[in-house]
């Protein structure tokens, strides 16, 4: 079974999906490890990888290049983020094309004016309903793999409110979309109108907030995290500071530095690399 096939599985069953955020094959490759069945991809990640905020400064083709080594890097579904689509209509299908041929399982598409934003970030804005219902329709019919999953997301909640975001929700069911994204979501109550409001429909809230349990009992099919990502910001200035101050990270990181090493090297296939290397091995040079 390939990982789009893999995803509308899972998708299928009656249960909540987790994906934790990444922004490279490294993280992809540990929350594999620790047995997550799907990873997201993190626009947000991705540009902070490249030492930039969150504001449409990253390209389509940075976005597919690092989806592409993710998606090579993990055996389970990625769905990955597509920001505005990067333009118009034909611009949506080259980015669809592109990330469905880099490997991942699906994408979501927002409602933003380009160039775009965080959606926790002030000064959104976005397109007219009617635009972005084509944009959704061109991804749909662009996708050669009809289980690549399309996914809407609306960024209008903080611009229209309620009213606005649930109306453009349907709108892009309407249009073909697979999956129903309302970014934005900061506390309980919305969380709870969001659930209410779309009851019955696909949903994927970007949250953490709210235990995994509870946002199963509302109903949503898909819970990205972004927690991961933002704990190792904080552990890398930690130890930054901490080296900075002090020259040096105590004994007990001394101990265990070589453990972490072997661990990272294991992670990453290093077990491997001595099988191969060990199976085409050629003779040395005989000796008289």
């Amino acid at each position: 079974m390939n990982r789009t096939a893999q995803l509308r599985h899972m998708l299928a069953q009656p249960r909540l999906l987790v994906a934790p955020f990444t922004y490279d094959a490294f993280t992809a490759k540990i929350a594999e490890s620790v047995g997550f069945e799907l990873i997201y991809l993190s626009g947000f990640g991705t540009a902070m990888s490249l030492g930039f905020p969150d504001v449409g400064l990253v390209t389509e083709s940075e976005m597919v290049q690092n989806a592409r080594r993710v998606a090579q890097a993990v055996t389970i579904p990625v769905i990955a983020d597509a920001d505005t689509g990067y333009g118009n209509p034909l611009n949506v299908q080259r980015a669809v094309r592109d990330y469905e041929a880099a490997g991942v399982a699906g994408l979501h598409l927002e409602d933003q004016v380009f160039p775009k934003r965080c959606g926790f970030f002030e000064g959104k804005e976005v397109i007219p309903l009617e635009e972005h219902v084509q944009k959704v329709r061109a991804a749909v019919d662009a996708r050669t793999d009809p289980d690549f999953l399309i996914i809407a997301r609306c960024d209008a909640l903080v611009v229209e409110g309620w009213e606005g975001a649930v109306r453009r929700c349907r709108a892009y069911q309407d249009a073909g979309a697979d999956m129903l994204f309302v970014d934005g979501i900061s506390n309980p109550q919305d969380l709870e109108t969001y659930a209410r409001e779309l009851s019955g429909l696909p949903l994927l809230l970007n949250a953490d907030f709210a235990p995994a349990s509870q946002v199963e009992g509302y109903g949503f099919k898909v819970l990205i995290h972004r927690g991961p990502m933002f704990t190792v910001y904080r552990a890398v200035r930690k130890a930054m500071e901490d080296l900075k101050d002090t020259g040096f990270l105590g004994p007990d990181w001394s101990e265990a530095s070589p453990q972490v090493r072997r661990e990272i090297a294991t992670l990453l296939g290093l077990d491997q690399v001595y099988q191969v290397e060990q199976r085409y091995r050629t003779p040395g040079p005989a000796r008289e």
